[in-house]
Protein backbone atom coordinates (compact mmCIF):
# COMPACT_ATOMS: atom_id res chain seq x y z
CA UNK A 1 0.00 0.00 0.00
CA UNK A 2 1.68 3.70 -0.86
CA UNK A 3 1.47 6.52 0.57
CA UNK A 4 -1.45 7.69 -0.66
CA UNK A 5 -3.99 5.03 -0.35
CA UNK A 6 -2.60 5.13 3.06
CA UNK A 7 -3.87 8.27 3.34
CA UNK A 8 -7.54 8.01 2.00
CA UNK A 9 -7.26 5.32 3.84
CA UNK A 10 -7.16 6.85 6.98
CA UNK A 11 -9.54 9.70 5.92
CA UNK A 12 -11.85 6.69 5.22
CA UNK A 13 -11.84 5.43 9.11
CA UNK A 14 -12.03 9.08 10.26
CA UNK A 15 -15.11 9.42 8.35
CA UNK A 16 -16.46 6.29 8.95
CA UNK A 17 -16.10 6.51 12.93
CA UNK A 18 -17.40 9.92 12.68
CA UNK A 19 -20.19 8.90 10.67
CA UNK A 20 -21.13 6.25 13.45
CA UNK A 21 -21.09 8.57 16.58
CA UNK A 22 -22.55 11.34 14.48
CA UNK A 23 -25.78 8.88 13.38
CA UNK A 24 -25.71 6.63 16.53
CA UNK A 25 -26.34 10.05 18.56
CA UNK A 26 -29.04 11.41 16.44
CA UNK A 27 -31.09 8.27 16.59
CA UNK A 28 -30.14 7.82 20.44
CA UNK A 29 -31.21 11.46 21.16
CA UNK A 30 -34.62 11.13 19.84
CA UNK A 31 -34.77 7.48 20.78
CA UNK A 32 -34.54 8.37 24.55
CA UNK A 33 -37.01 11.79 23.81
CA UNK A 34 -40.16 9.10 22.36
CA UNK A 35 -39.93 6.83 25.47
CA UNK A 36 -39.86 9.90 28.24
CA UNK A 37 -42.38 11.60 26.04
CA UNK A 38 -43.91 8.48 24.84
CA UNK A 39 -44.90 9.98 22.02
CA UNK A 40 -42.67 10.61 18.64
CA UNK A 41 -43.33 13.52 16.15
CA UNK A 42 -43.04 12.75 12.64
CA UNK A 43 -39.41 14.86 12.23
CA UNK A 44 -37.93 12.56 15.01
CA UNK A 45 -39.22 9.43 12.63
CA UNK A 46 -37.27 10.31 9.80
CA UNK A 47 -34.30 11.28 11.58
CA UNK A 48 -34.09 7.96 12.97
CA UNK A 49 -34.95 6.22 9.94
CA UNK A 50 -32.33 8.35 7.92
CA UNK A 51 -29.51 7.51 10.94
CA UNK A 52 -30.11 3.79 11.08
CA UNK A 53 -29.74 4.08 7.16
CA UNK A 54 -27.04 5.58 7.25
CA UNK A 55 -25.17 3.51 9.88
CA UNK A 56 -26.25 0.33 7.40
CA UNK A 57 -24.92 2.56 4.55
CA UNK A 58 -21.42 3.52 6.35
CA UNK A 59 -20.96 -0.16 7.33
CA UNK A 60 -21.87 -1.38 4.04
CA UNK A 61 -18.84 0.57 2.65
CA UNK A 62 -16.72 -0.71 5.23
CA UNK A 63 -16.90 -4.12 4.24
CA UNK A 64 -16.85 -3.81 0.38
CA UNK A 65 -13.73 -1.89 1.32
CA UNK A 66 -12.67 -4.86 3.33
CA UNK A 67 -13.26 -7.00 0.31
CA UNK A 68 -12.01 -5.03 -2.30
CA UNK A 69 -8.27 -4.32 -0.98
CA UNK A 70 -7.68 -7.97 1.49
CA UNK A 71 -10.62 -10.43 -0.86
CA UNK A 72 -10.93 -8.80 -3.92
CA UNK A 73 -11.33 -12.64 -5.68
CA UNK A 74 -14.87 -13.16 -4.10
CA UNK A 75 -15.59 -9.33 -6.21
CA UNK A 76 -15.97 -11.81 -9.25
CA UNK A 77 -18.42 -14.09 -7.87
CA UNK A 78 -21.98 -13.69 -9.03
CA UNK A 79 -23.93 -14.53 -5.89
CA UNK A 80 -21.52 -12.47 -4.22
CA UNK A 81 -21.77 -9.38 -6.54
CA UNK A 82 -25.20 -9.96 -6.61
CA UNK A 83 -25.55 -9.63 -3.26
CA UNK A 84 -23.54 -6.34 -2.35
CA UNK A 85 -25.33 -4.17 -5.24
CA UNK A 86 -28.43 -5.09 -4.21
CA UNK A 87 -28.07 -4.81 -0.72
CA UNK A 88 -25.97 -1.57 -1.80
CA UNK A 89 -28.89 0.04 -3.68
CA UNK A 90 -31.68 -0.89 -0.71
CA UNK A 91 -29.51 0.87 1.71
CA UNK A 92 -28.42 3.74 -0.48
CA UNK A 93 -32.44 4.04 -1.78
CA UNK A 94 -33.85 4.65 1.89
CA UNK A 95 -30.77 6.42 2.99
CA UNK A 96 -30.84 9.50 -0.27
CA UNK A 97 -34.68 9.27 0.01
CA UNK A 98 -34.99 9.44 3.54
CA UNK A 99 -32.80 12.44 3.28
CA UNK A 100 -34.97 13.90 0.48
CA UNK A 101 -38.39 13.68 2.69
CA UNK A 102 -36.09 15.30 5.71
CA UNK A 103 -35.80 18.46 3.11
CA UNK A 104 -39.74 18.24 2.20
CA UNK A 105 -40.75 17.78 5.27
CA UNK A 106 -38.71 21.22 6.03
CA UNK A 107 -40.29 22.97 3.08
CA UNK A 108 -43.73 22.02 4.00
CA UNK A 109 -43.29 23.10 7.35
CA UNK A 110 -41.58 26.33 7.03
CA UNK A 111 -42.38 27.63 3.67
CA UNK A 112 -45.40 30.34 3.46
CA UNK A 113 -47.66 29.80 0.20
CA UNK A 114 -51.21 30.75 -0.04
CA UNK A 115 -51.61 28.18 -2.78
CA UNK A 116 -54.46 25.77 -1.68
CA UNK A 117 -52.94 22.85 -2.88
CA UNK A 118 -49.76 23.74 -1.16
CA UNK A 119 -52.06 24.68 2.31
CA UNK A 120 -53.50 21.13 1.60
CA UNK A 121 -49.75 19.14 1.49
CA UNK A 122 -48.86 21.99 4.65
CA UNK A 123 -51.57 20.32 6.60
CA UNK A 124 -50.94 16.71 5.66
CA UNK A 125 -47.02 16.90 5.74
CA UNK A 126 -47.02 13.28 7.38
CA UNK A 127 -48.75 11.97 4.84
CA UNK A 128 -47.22 13.49 1.81
CA UNK A 129 -44.16 12.21 3.32
CA UNK A 130 -45.15 8.78 3.47
CA UNK A 131 -46.46 8.81 0.46
CA UNK A 132 -43.09 10.04 -1.12
CA UNK A 133 -40.82 7.61 0.83
CA UNK A 134 -43.87 4.77 -0.79
CA UNK A 135 -43.65 5.91 -4.28
CA UNK A 136 -40.18 5.55 -4.54
CA UNK A 137 -40.29 1.93 -3.38
CA UNK A 138 -41.41 2.28 -7.38
CA UNK A 139 -38.11 3.44 -8.53
CA UNK A 140 -35.98 0.99 -5.96
CA UNK A 141 -38.18 -2.28 -7.43
CA UNK A 142 -37.46 -0.58 -10.94
CA UNK A 143 -33.63 -0.30 -9.90
CA UNK A 144 -32.86 -3.67 -8.22
CA UNK A 145 -34.81 -5.55 -12.09
CA UNK A 146 -32.26 -3.37 -14.11
CA UNK A 147 -29.49 -4.86 -11.63
CA UNK A 148 -30.40 -8.60 -11.89
CA UNK A 149 -30.79 -8.24 -15.23
CA UNK A 150 -26.92 -6.60 -15.98
CA UNK A 151 -25.39 -9.60 -13.31
CA UNK A 152 -27.00 -11.86 -15.54
CA UNK A 153 -25.82 -10.67 -18.50
CA UNK A 154 -22.42 -10.64 -17.05
CA UNK A 155 -22.44 -13.83 -15.35
CA UNK A 156 -23.66 -14.97 -19.11
CA UNK A 157 -20.62 -12.63 -19.92
CA UNK A 158 -17.86 -14.41 -17.81
CA UNK A 159 -18.15 -17.75 -19.82
CA UNK A 160 -17.09 -14.98 -23.15
CA UNK A 161 -14.44 -13.03 -21.54
CA UNK A 162 -16.29 -10.03 -20.97
CA UNK A 163 -14.34 -7.66 -18.85
CA UNK A 164 -15.22 -6.02 -15.73
CA UNK A 165 -14.53 -2.28 -16.47
CA UNK A 166 -17.91 -2.65 -18.85
CA UNK A 167 -19.62 -4.84 -16.07
CA UNK A 168 -18.84 -2.04 -13.74
CA UNK A 169 -20.44 0.78 -15.83
CA UNK A 170 -23.48 -1.38 -16.49
CA UNK A 171 -24.21 -1.46 -12.44
CA UNK A 172 -23.01 1.70 -11.40
CA UNK A 173 -24.36 4.26 -14.61
CA UNK A 174 -28.14 2.93 -14.03
CA UNK A 175 -27.44 3.37 -10.26
CA UNK A 176 -26.25 6.97 -10.68
CA UNK A 177 -29.31 7.81 -13.23
CA UNK A 178 -31.63 6.85 -9.77
CA UNK A 179 -29.73 8.66 -7.68
CA UNK A 180 -30.41 11.96 -9.86
CA UNK A 181 -34.34 11.54 -8.91
CA UNK A 182 -34.19 12.62 -4.87
CA UNK A 183 -31.15 14.69 -6.20
CA UNK A 184 -33.55 16.70 -8.77
CA UNK A 185 -36.29 16.39 -5.76
CA UNK A 186 -34.15 18.39 -3.02
CA UNK A 187 -32.90 20.99 -5.59
CA UNK A 188 -36.85 21.88 -6.49
CA UNK A 189 -37.21 22.22 -2.29
CA UNK A 190 -34.17 24.50 -2.11
CA UNK A 191 -35.09 26.33 -5.05
CA UNK A 192 -39.06 27.09 -3.33
CA UNK A 193 -37.70 27.71 0.15
CA UNK A 194 -35.30 30.29 -1.61
CA UNK A 195 -38.61 31.62 -3.18
CA UNK A 196 -40.74 31.29 0.42
CA UNK A 197 -37.90 33.17 2.05
CA UNK A 198 -37.97 36.12 -1.04
CA UNK A 199 -41.86 36.50 -0.32
CA UNK A 200 -41.34 36.67 3.21
CA UNK A 201 -38.75 39.11 3.67
CA UNK A 202 -40.72 41.28 0.89
CA UNK A 203 -43.52 41.14 3.12
CA UNK A 204 -41.83 42.40 6.10
CA UNK A 205 -40.32 45.17 4.64
CA UNK A 206 -43.71 46.41 3.67
CA UNK A 207 -45.84 45.31 6.68
CA UNK A 208 -42.66 46.14 8.86
CA UNK A 209 -43.39 42.91 10.68
CA UNK A 210 -40.53 41.95 13.46
CA UNK A 211 -42.35 38.81 14.54
CA UNK A 212 -41.47 37.82 11.36
CA UNK A 213 -37.57 37.34 12.33
CA UNK A 214 -39.07 34.28 13.84
CA UNK A 215 -40.35 32.50 10.68
CA UNK A 216 -36.98 34.25 8.51
CA UNK A 217 -34.35 32.14 11.31
CA UNK A 218 -36.48 28.84 10.04
CA UNK A 219 -36.27 29.65 6.27
CA UNK A 220 -32.57 30.35 7.01
CA UNK A 221 -31.76 26.83 8.81
CA UNK A 222 -33.66 25.12 6.29
CA UNK A 223 -32.23 26.27 3.54
CA UNK A 224 -28.62 25.36 5.48
CA UNK A 225 -29.60 22.29 5.42
CA UNK A 226 -30.73 21.49 2.22
CA UNK A 227 -27.52 23.29 0.39
CA UNK A 228 -25.39 21.35 2.99
CA UNK A 229 -27.32 18.29 1.35
CA UNK A 230 -27.31 19.17 -2.28
CA UNK A 231 -23.36 19.86 -1.60
CA UNK A 232 -22.45 16.44 -0.32
CA UNK A 233 -24.74 14.87 -2.40
CA UNK A 234 -23.21 16.10 -5.20
CA UNK A 235 -19.72 14.69 -4.18
CA UNK A 236 -21.57 11.55 -4.02
CA UNK A 237 -22.58 11.58 -6.96
CA UNK A 238 -19.41 12.52 -8.59
CA UNK A 239 -17.63 9.49 -6.37
CA UNK A 240 -19.96 7.21 -8.42
CA UNK A 241 -19.32 9.08 -11.53
CA UNK A 242 -15.62 8.58 -11.28
CA UNK A 243 -16.00 4.79 -10.62
CA UNK A 244 -17.82 4.45 -13.78
CA UNK A 245 -15.60 6.26 -15.78
CA UNK A 246 -12.39 4.59 -14.26
CA UNK A 247 -9.69 6.53 -16.39
CA UNK A 248 -7.21 4.46 -18.23
CA UNK A 249 -3.94 6.59 -17.08
CA UNK A 250 -4.96 6.81 -12.88
CA UNK A 251 -3.70 3.66 -10.78
CA UNK A 252 -7.80 1.72 -10.18
CA UNK A 253 -6.89 0.79 -6.25
CA UNK A 254 -6.15 4.63 -6.56
CA UNK A 255 -9.60 5.28 -7.67
CA UNK A 256 -11.31 2.76 -5.42
CA UNK A 257 -9.69 4.02 -2.22
CA UNK A 258 -10.62 7.62 -3.27
CA UNK A 259 -14.30 6.68 -4.59
CA UNK A 260 -14.98 5.18 -0.89
CA UNK A 261 -13.24 7.64 1.35
CA UNK A 262 -15.78 10.46 -0.93
CA UNK A 263 -18.57 8.57 -0.72
CA UNK A 264 -18.15 8.24 2.84
CA UNK A 265 -18.11 11.92 3.40
CA UNK A 266 -22.10 12.09 2.18
CA UNK A 267 -23.39 10.51 5.12
CA UNK A 268 -20.60 11.32 7.84
CA UNK A 269 -20.95 15.29 6.90
CA UNK A 270 -24.46 15.34 6.85
CA UNK A 271 -24.95 13.99 9.92
CA UNK A 272 -23.03 16.97 11.47
CA UNK A 273 -24.81 19.19 9.81
CA UNK A 274 -27.97 18.34 10.91
CA UNK A 275 -26.82 18.05 14.40
CA UNK A 276 -25.55 21.80 14.19
CA UNK A 277 -28.60 22.48 12.59
CA UNK A 278 -31.49 21.17 14.68
CA UNK A 279 -31.66 22.58 18.21
CA UNK A 280 -32.70 19.99 20.20
CA UNK A 281 -29.54 17.69 18.91
CA UNK A 282 -27.04 21.02 19.31
CA UNK A 283 -28.49 21.46 23.13
CA UNK A 284 -27.74 17.98 23.94
CA UNK A 285 -24.36 17.98 21.83
CA UNK A 286 -23.62 20.64 23.49
CA UNK A 287 -24.49 19.47 27.14
CA UNK A 288 -23.19 15.86 26.27
CA UNK A 289 -19.37 17.58 25.69
CA UNK A 290 -19.56 19.92 28.95
CA UNK A 291 -20.47 16.75 30.84
CA UNK A 292 -17.23 14.83 29.15
CA UNK A 293 -15.29 17.89 29.81
CA UNK A 294 -16.38 18.74 34.01
CA UNK A 295 -16.51 15.02 34.62
CA UNK A 296 -14.11 12.42 35.68
CA UNK A 297 -14.37 8.44 34.25
CA UNK A 298 -14.77 7.80 38.37
CA UNK A 299 -18.11 9.55 37.84
CA UNK A 300 -19.34 8.66 34.24
CA UNK A 301 -21.18 5.39 35.45
CA UNK A 302 -23.39 7.06 38.78
CA UNK A 303 -23.99 9.61 36.53
CA UNK A 304 -25.35 7.31 33.48
CA UNK A 305 -27.09 5.59 36.43
CA UNK A 306 -28.92 8.79 37.50
CA UNK A 307 -29.24 10.37 34.10
CA UNK A 308 -31.18 6.89 32.16
CA UNK A 309 -31.95 4.86 35.10
CA UNK A 310 -35.24 5.78 34.93
CA UNK A 311 -35.85 5.23 31.39
CA UNK A 312 -36.10 1.79 31.99
CA UNK A 313 -38.83 1.89 34.43
CA UNK A 314 -41.23 2.31 31.44
CA UNK A 315 -40.72 -1.01 30.89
Amino acid sequence: MDVSQSIFSIIFMVEFIVGNIGNGFIALVNCVDWIKRRNISALSQILIALAISRIGFLWLVLLNWWASVFYSDLLTTGNIIRMIYITWTVISHFSNWLATCLSIFYFLKIANFTNSFFLYLKWRVREMVLVTLLSSLILLFLNIIIINTHIDIWIDGTKRNTSDIKFSKFLLFPNLMFNFIPFTVTLAVFLLLIFSLWKHLKNMWHNAHRSGHVNTTAHIKALQTVVAFLLLYTIYLLSILTQVWKFEFLDEDLIIFFGQSVVLAFPSGHSCILILVDSKLQQTFLSVMWWLRCYSPQMWIPYIHKTFGGLFCVF
